[in-house]
């Protein structure tokens, strides 16, 4: 769609200035406030010659910051980047040189860690402090920059304007992937369709939208308990606010389900963005210590959970829905088979009502199935094959062509975003994805994938959670290996888990060794750690580390 997302949000701010925009830790500010102040951040940008074409890096917790620094790189029509805020001292400077970003935004928690390598990042000429405290005397306070500068003047911007997201995979260092506006607008039609809501094909078009998704009820408040630097959430945030929406975040550093459900009930969120079993476990568990202190939480003002990325469990999802059943919610669960590099390969929505299995989807409309050599999977017939979708998708990475022409690719005549991750699909279209190519387990010759081992353990009830790794084995080359967490108080034989497993899964795929944990490890954005489960396996096991 020929939309740019930093004009739309500035016609949204014009018709709806007095609306709920942002929400984090008792601090609102209306559509008025945010355009006001992330314009006035686009005059620092601008002082230093952020422009057309160039990138600002945005290293932050979830917050109305975030936010603000991302509508203000948009305004320079400069690219957003997201950095990851657990990333140490070298991998900060990797992303940050590799964005060429002229500019930072990062939170008081990275102060020391971006001073120890910021004089090897010559191209960055403005340092954004974010946070309580003085900043450094290298840096700005956000607020600060704020309040020194007026607001930039609005400007016209093109639809092929940047929004990049980094995204570090599973292997090899992080990656840009570049979304023209374009594309990202686009994205919004499968949330407008089903109330007969098109999407504007012009500036002057947004005004109407956002007219009738207000005369239907349908404004929506996005509670992002997943962090904004990822897509599950970060996505979202840009589709929400293009309808003329609020984000909402929790002020906490570490997930607190009791934190969520009180921020959304307060707040009225209409949806929440999570990430699979490692969110909604505790959130259930919370709802059920809520039950039985007498003090349920009214979760009517609820209509979607959305994940993307990672295992989200049926059991999990039904007992959420039962709570939301019991409260009045007409509760919709989207669980959805995305990546930075594509939105609608599959999805799985739950309503309660039965049909739904973990790990089983539906292919997207604009999805399908290829062999490597670009013939597509015949539904029934068993053959492995790779995700794709096609469509509005991104251009490719930024500054690796190579990598590019890797995962962006042309079969039956268009062009297609195949990340690498292996499914099968069912004679009924539905699919079940098996894993990245990339980390995969060689073991005897047979090829096995450990999402699709992980699945079958984390619907065990004595498994909180789990990850698939594959060890030097002597005998097979690689042996499956299950590093995972037992639920408290449980006492289980690693070979009772294993025969649980028989009769799900060919004898090849059983793990050979579990290897038990105290606290299982997940990055941020609640994906697995391939390389902490690897380590502690290979430590466990008494195996020495990989030259």
């Amino acid at each position: 769609m020929p939309l740019n997302l930093a004009s739309s949000w500035e016609v949204v701010a014009d018709q709806a200035g007095d609306r709920l925009a942002l929400h984090t830790g008792g601090v609102s500010r209306t559509w008025s406030e945010l355009d006001d102040r992330a314009a006035r951040l686009a005059s620092a940008l601008s002082a230093v010659g952020v422009g057309p074409g160039d990138n600002v890096a945005i290293a932050l917790y979830n917050g109305n910051e975030y936010i603000e620094a991302e509508f203000a790189a948009m305004k320079c029509r400069a690219a957003h980047c997201n950095v990851n805020y657990r990333y140490v001292e070298d991998e900060l400077a990797y992303l940050v040189d590799n964005s060429d970003a002229k500019a930072v935004f990062f939170d008081d928690s990275l102060t020391e860690r971006f001073d120890r390598v910021r004089d090897r990042l010559e191209k960055v000429r403005l340092w954004v402090h974010v946070g309580e405290g003085d900043p450094p005397d290298w840096a700005i306070g956000h607020e600060a920059a704020i309040r020194a500068n007026a607001p930039a003047a609005r400007i016209e911007r093109s639809p092929d304007d940047l929004w990049i997201l980094y995204t570090g995979g599973t292997t090899g260092n992080p990656k840009g992937v570049m979304w023209p506006h374009r594309n990202l607008v686009s994205l919004v039609a499968r949330t407008l369709a089903p109330a007969g809501i098109a999407l504007p094909e012009s500036l002057d078009g947004v005004s109407a939208m956002l007219d009738r998704i207000e005369a239907l009820g349908a404004v929506p408040r996005q509670l992002a308990a997943s962090p904004l630097m990822h897509g599950t959430a970060g996505l979202t945030a840009l589709m929400t606010l293009l309808q003329g929406g609020a984000v909402v975040c929790l002020a906490g550093r570490k997930f607190d389900a009791d934190e969520l459900w009180r921020v959304a009930v307060e707040q009225k969120c209409t949806s929440i963005s999570i990430v699979g079993d490692v969110f909604c476990r505790p959130m259930v568990e919370a709802l059920e210590a809520a039950e039985k202190r007498g003090e349920p939480w009214d979760l009517s003002a609820l209509r979607i959970v959305g994940s993307s990325g990672v295992m989200w469990t049926q059991p999990v999802k039904d007992r959420l829905l039962a709570f939301a059943k019991a409260s009045g919610a007409r509760l919709l669960l989207n669980d959805a088979l995305g990546a930075s590099e594509g939105v609608g390969f599959a999805a799985s929505q739950s309503t309660g009502d039965g049909g739904t299995e973990t790990a089983k989807f539906t292919l997207g409309p604009n999805a399908a199935v290829f062999t490597e050599d670009g013939r597509r999977v015949e539904p029934g017939s068993d053959e492995t094959g790779l995700l794709a979708v096609t469509g509005p998708i991104p251009l490719g990475y930024y500054g690796d062509p190579v990598k590019t022409a890797e995962t962006f690719r042309e079969f039956e005549g268009r062009r297609w975003s195949v990340p690498g991750d292996w499914a099968r699909v069912a004679a009924d279209g539905t699919v079940t994805l098996l894993g990245r190519g990339s980390v995969s387990i060689n073991t005897g010759g047979e090829k096995v994938y450990p999402e699709e081992v992980e699945e079958a353990l984390k619907l065990l009830p004595e498994v909180v959670d789990v990850n698939v790794v594959g060890v030097p084995d002597p005998k097979w080359g690689a042996a499956v290996t299950a590093v995972l967490e037992i639920a408290p108080g449980v006492e289980v034989e690693d070979e009772a888990l294993v025969d649980a497993l028989r009769g799900k899964l060919s004898p090849y795929k059983l793990p050979k060794h579990i290897v038990r944990v105290e606290k299982f490890f997940r990055s941020p954005n609640g994906k697995s750690d391939f390389k902490w489960a690897t380590r502690t396996a290979r430590e466990a096991l008494g195996i020495p580390d990989e030259a």
